[in-house]
């Protein structure tokens, strides 16, 4: 979340910052100030009240010691009342922050200024585009088909063990699927990013740190029983190794990737473009995630954008990169690049990665700080990217790289297949 000291000295600046995403913030802005102001005059209040409760104790006692038997029990008597009041101060105090903090959560993070105005994803600006788009013999097949054609993916037994969006994988299928896993994380640690096994499941204070709660509730599958999530994405583990850190300057930076399954609701998802693995309530993925020095967090954001350019470009995969609009941006995000591959079956480009900059906004809910060279505590910034998600890259290679003999296993795959075709 926005710190509130931010909020208060740039009130202007974060409203109109909000304003790309479509958002009159003015009045969540405004009440916010209002409950720090008010917070902040409780916790005077409250201070003064207990000097003034330690100062008197300290006279009750010298009377005492004095025989001033009488003058201490009329001072004992106004202690009792200045605790009275410390306790309905504190009582207030912590009604107050915890007002504030419910109302900061609901505040976007800000966009970067590089971020264009837009409503939706019709809006995002594309910044990049690689690769020769195949063309295709004639009766060329969506992924699906070739999945059912070849028996490497079925969708109707996923159905069956559980229901749509749930798919298994098939021999070849399967080990094109593992290969896959391997390859990206062999890249990412290749590039110095440490890799970890992380857990599938996490509480909601996990949630609440990356800011997937309470933006994102309705999306996630939650274990009622034992108020657990399943995760949506390995950015929520990853990135909460780090909650209630306070780092060195001389830690940063950090790099962690890590393959996990991700389950997502996608509630509403619906239509032809939800077929196949175009959109999955259970998809695998592998994840980078960094911890930046404030300085240096765009120079880290921009490698990471071309770490996942050069693994395209070793997967002769067509692709571009779009720059998300301040409407299409998410919550907690000052700016995420999308990168999309083309599926020529389907005539149509698909998502398969986003690298976001979230500046400071998950570190502070996070309480993910460093000491700088003055010896001060500074909120460090968390990035991450997918690195990269495998359906739709799988689709992609499905799709592209069929022939009228088979499907081609793209060249950097093969010693991790051990095949080169699916026949």
């Amino acid at each position: 979340m926005l710190q509130v000291a931010f909020i208060r000295e740039n009130k202007d600046a974060v409203i109109q910052g909000l304003t790309k995403r479509n958002i009159d913030a003015e009045q969540l802005v405004n009440s916010a100030i209002a409950l720090d102001e008010q917070r902040r005059a409780l916790q005077t209040k409250l201070d003064a009240t207990k000097a003034e409760s330690n100062a008197l104790s300290k006279e009750i006692g010298n009377l005492f010691k004095s025989g001033e038997i009488q003058k201490a029990n009329i001072l004992k008597e106004k202690t009792t009342q200045l605790k009275e009041t410390a306790k309905t101060l504190e009582q207030e105090l912590n009604e107050t922050a915890d007002s504030l903090t419910e109302l900061l959560y609901k505040i976007p993070n800000v966009p970067h200024s590089s971020v264009p105005e837009g409503n939706s994803d019709e809006d995002n600006e594309e910044i990049y585009r690689e690769g020769d788009i195949p063309k295709l013999f004639e009766g060329a097949l969506p992924h699906w088909e070739l999945a059912k054609k070849y028996d490497i993916i079925d969708f109707e037994l996923g159905n069956k063990i559980t229901g749509a969006g749930f798919p298994v994988y098939k021999g070849k299928g399967a080990k094109l699927q593992r290969a896959l896993i391997t390859y990206f994380l062999d890249k990412n640690t290749d590039a110095g990013y440490t890799e970890y096994q992380l857990p599938h499941l996490v509480n909601e204070a996990s949630g609440f740190g990356t800011g997937q709660l309470p933006d994102k509730e309705g999306q996630m599958y939650h274990i009622t029983a034992d108020n657990l999530y399943l995760i949506p994405t390995a950015e929520v583990p990853g990135t909460n190794l780090f909650r209630d850190m306070l780092l060195n300057e001389s830690d940063l930076p950090i790099g962690i990737t890590g393959y996990t399954p991700c389950f997502r609701r996608e509630a509403g998802s619906y239509g032809a473009h939800v077929r196949g693995l175009n959109r999955l309530h259970q998809f695998d993925k592998v994840e980078i995630i960094r911890v930046e020095h404030p300085e240096h967090s765009y120079n880290a954001f921009d490698a990471m954008i071309d770490h996942v350019k050069h693994i395209l470009k070793e997967l002769k995969l067509p692709y571009r990169i779009l720059k998300l609009c301040g409407g299409d941006v998410t919550f907690a995000s000052a700016l995420t690049y999308d990168f999309e591959v083309f599926s020529t079956a389907q005539d149509r480009w698909l998502e398969i990665s986003s690298v976001s900059n979230f500046e400071t906004f998950q570190a502070n809910r996070l309480k993910l700080r460093f000491k700088n060279s003055e010896g001060k505590n500074e909120l460090c910034h968390t990035l991450n990217g997918s690195s990269l998600a495998l359906p739709r890259v799988l689709a992609g290679i499905l799709e592209n790289y069929q022939t009228e003999n088979g499907i081609k296993i793209p060249d950097v795959l093969v010693p991790y297949t051990g095949f080169d075709i699916i026949s």
